[in-house]
C-alpha cells in the first residue's frame, strides 16, 4: 500500500503536544527546538550535501522529517519524505506532521516499505537520502538495489559501520530475539559498504567518516558519561561484565560512515 500526502492544510500552529516522542532536533518558528536525541544539525553537516537547488529529493526513513525539511530549505524543487516502520506505530508520524505545519513546508509524505521502493511505486529522484537505515534492514543488499533503482544521480547514505579494523569487506551480524526493541541487524565495514554500492550499479563512490570531534560533542561528553553510568547501575550484576565487554567492543570496532554514490 502506498499513501501519499502533501503538507497538512492548516493555518494555526499550537505548541508541540507533550506526547510526541521526538528523534530529530528541528528548529521551529519562535526559536523552539524539538527535544530529539539525534544531533541532527551536526549530522547534516557531516553529509557534505551537494547543491540541491532545483533537484528532486527522496528522503528514505524520514521519521520526524529534519533532513526532508533541510533539503527543501536548501532549494530542492520537490522533496518526498518516506517512512513506514516508525510512521505506522501509534503516534509515530505526529512529529513529522506537526513540524511540517510549523515550518509551512511543502514536503510530501509517502508510506512505502523500503523493499517495495521502485520507479513504479515512488518515481525517480535526482538525489536520494538513505540515512540511518541500512543497518536496520534484514536484507541490506536488496534494500540498496531498491534504492538504486530510483536514484538518477546521487545516493547519500549514512550508516553504522562495524569491524572497522578489517580492510577486507565484511559485516557483523547482530542476532536478536524476535520481539527485541533494538532493530539493528547488520554492521558492514567500510569496504563492504562501498562494495555493496558498486554491486548495485553505482559507478563512483566517496566515503567519509561521519563522526567528527566538535565543540558540541565535547560539551556533551559529561552528559553521555552520566548516561552510561546510569545504564550500568541498572544492568543486573550478573550481566555487567558482558555489558562492559560489549561497550568496549563498540567503542573500538564501530563508527559511522557517510557515502556518496553516483550513477
Amino acid at each position: 500500500m502506498v499513501i501519499v500526502s502533501g503538507a497538512p492544510d492548516t493555518n494555526t500552529i499550537s505548541p508541540p503536544p507533550s506526547q510526541i516522542k521526538w528523534w530529530h532536533q528541528i528548529q521551529l518558528p519562535g526559536g523552539y527546538v524539538t527535544p530529539g536525541r539525534d544531533r541532527s544539525a551536526e549530522k547534516l553537516a557531516s553529509l557534505r550535501l551537494p547543491d540541491l537547488r532545483g533537484k528532486t529529493v527522496l528522503d528514505v526513513g524520514a521519521l520526524d522529517g529534519y533532513f526532508s525539511f533541510a533539503a527543501e530549505r536548501l532549494g530542492a524543487s520537490r522533496v518526498v519524505a518516506l517512512d513506514t516502520y516508525m510512521w505506522q506505530r501509534p503516534g509515530g508520524k505526529d512529529g513529522f506532521d506537526y513540524a511540517c505545519r510549523a515550518v509551512d513546508s511543502s514536503v510530501e509524505s509517502m508510506e512505502v516499505e523500503v523493499l517495495d521502493i521502485s520507479p513504479e511505486t515512488v518515481g525517480q529522484f535526482d538525489v536520494v537520502l538513505f540515512l540511518g537505515v541500512l543497518y536496520h534492514m534484514r536484507h541490506p543488499l536488496l534494500a540498496l538495489e531498491r534504492v538504486a533503482s530510483v536514484t538518477r544521480e546521487l545516493l547519500v547514505m549514512e550508516t553504522l559501520v562495524d569491524l572497522t579494523f578489517m580492510r577486507s569487506a565484511a559485516a557483523a551480524f547482530y542476532p536478536r530475539p524476535p520481539l527485541a526493541e533494538d532493530t539493528n541487524w547488520w554492521g558492514p565495514n567500510r569496504a563492504a559498504a562501498t562494495a555493496m554500492l558498486h554491486s548495485v550499479g553505482f559507478e563512483r563512490i566517496a566515503a567519509y567518516p561521519a563522526k567528527r570531534i566538535t565543540r558540541a560533542r565535547l560539551r556533551g561528553a559529561p552528559r553521555r558519561a552520566r548516561a552510561n553510568v546510569e545504564l550500568t547501575s541498572t544492568t543486573p550484576s550478573g550481566s555487567r561484565l558482558r555489558f562492559f565487554k560489549d561497550a568496549a567492543r563498540s567503542a573500538l570496532a564501530q563508527s559511522r560512515l557517510v557515502a556518496h554514490a553516483w550513477k
